[in-house]
């Protein structure tokens, strides 16, 4: 019986593991971003007494409706921003801002930065990190994901000699992080998958493929050899 009972429950509990543990890891995601985000969204109401809006009269965390008040009145304020730029004051306002915060000593160099990565990624080019690739990395032979995110490098092609590309490689399984390289172009094997499909093949340590887009070409007599 005991023989019996141990491998039964064994395979219960990594049966139960595989369903419980997409939902805990969601939740527990969705907690960290939503503490993140209320780390600056709760400064929002600094005109509202602390007794009022956090624990132990003031001494404690803010009382987490208070902190989805914050969340609320910062998601109002970005919809107001995105309103007031279709008007012409409001362009000449986010203008006349973008040239301050550009000739402050320190800040321009951050938030210029800042502001080149969120239009390279908002605009709405196709080669804007938003072609899935396969390239040799780290050493020939071996293949990895990676995402392009340019394709125009003046200085580096005048002085290789050859069009290269910009291409990301996240890590696995966290994909915020990872490697930038300047690829030879004959040298990037572009995919047909999405750009969600091949962030879920590196989060999933490759365990979830996606399907192909069409018929897949059967590979070399050499390479099955």
């Amino acid at each position: 019986m005991k023989q019996r009972f141990l491998p039964r429950l064994r395979a219960c509990f990594v049966t139960g593991l595989a369903v419980i543990l997409p939902a805990v890891i969601t939740l527990a995601v969705v907690k960290w971003l939503f503490g993140t985000i209320a780390a600056f969204t709760d400064t929002l109401l600094f005109f509202l007494p602390r007794d009022i809006t956090h624990m132990d009269g003031g001494r404690g965390p803010m009382l987490w409706y208070w902190r989805v008040v914050a969340f609320v009145l910062a998601f109002l304020l970005v919809c107001l921003a995105g309103v007031l730029t279709r008007y012409y004051m409001g362009k000449r306002f986010i203008e006349w801002f973008d040239n301050t915060m550009l000739r402050v000593p320190l800040l321009n160099k951050i938030y210029g930065t800042v502001k080149q990565v969120n239009e390279a990624l908002t605009s709405g080019k196709k080669t804007a990190f938003k072609t899935v690739v396969l390239v040799e990395f780290p050493r020939p032979g071996l293949y990895a994901i990676g995402f392009i995110t340019s394709e125009e490098h003046e200085e580096v092609q005048a002085k290789t000699n050859q069009k290269v590309v910009c291409v990301f490689i996240p890590t696995t399984p966290n994909p915020t992080t990872g490697f930038l390289v300047l690829v030879p172009e004959e040298k990037v094997t572009k995919l047909d998958m999405s750009v969600a499909d091949g962030i879920k093949y590196i989060i999933s340590l490759g365990a979830v493929a996606p399907e192909p887009a069409g018929q897949i070409p059967a590979p070399p007599a050499n390479a099955r050899a």
